[in-house]
């Protein structure tokens, strides 16, 4: 479980003295006992949601990066890239569009959709198989283009 595996990777920093690894991965698990304790989770959080939460918190890193970066202050942006790396390296590899259209394209013909009205059911479908792998603005743009 990712859960297990963060927390082995805290001690690995630890004796490693790698103090960026350290802090995003202790922050990364009290994010995940936060999941884990809230309520309706019954003490438990599967993989999915873990990922789920990754790609949340890898996309606050960056977005938090390029504000540091307008404000001049690209010390406190490249200590959020360095903690976006370490997350982004729990994440699977980010889907090409190319993959993405052809998911999508698999999705449509599995669903039956025929146009615009059927966005939300192709939507439904391709949400919960890229989730964590695809951006979901570019998903909603490929679905449109396919399904117009």
């Amino acid at each position: 479980m990712l859960f297990d595996q963060i927390s082995n990777d805290i001690k690995e920093a630890m004796k490693a003295r790698d103090k960026v690894r350290l802090e995003t991965l202790r922050n990364i698990k009290k994010v995940f006992l936060e999941a884990k304790t809230a309520p309706g989770a019954n003490d438990t959080l599967e993989d999915a949601d873990a990922m789920k939460i990754l790609a949340k918190l890898a996309k606050q890193g960056k977005e938090s990066a390029a504000t540091f970066v307008q404000q001049n202050r690209q010390d406190l942006a490249d200590a959020e890239l360095a903690q976006v790396s370490v997350i982004e390296a729990y994440l699977p590899k980010p889907m090409t569009e190319e993959e993405i259209e052809a998911a999508v394209k698999e999705i449509i013909a599995q669903t039956g959709a025929a146009g615009m009205k059927d966005m939300g059911k192709v939507m439904g479908v391709a949400s919960k198989q890229m989730a964590g792998k695809a951006d979901g603005r570019i998903i909603s743009g490929i679905v449109k283009k396919l399904l117009a």
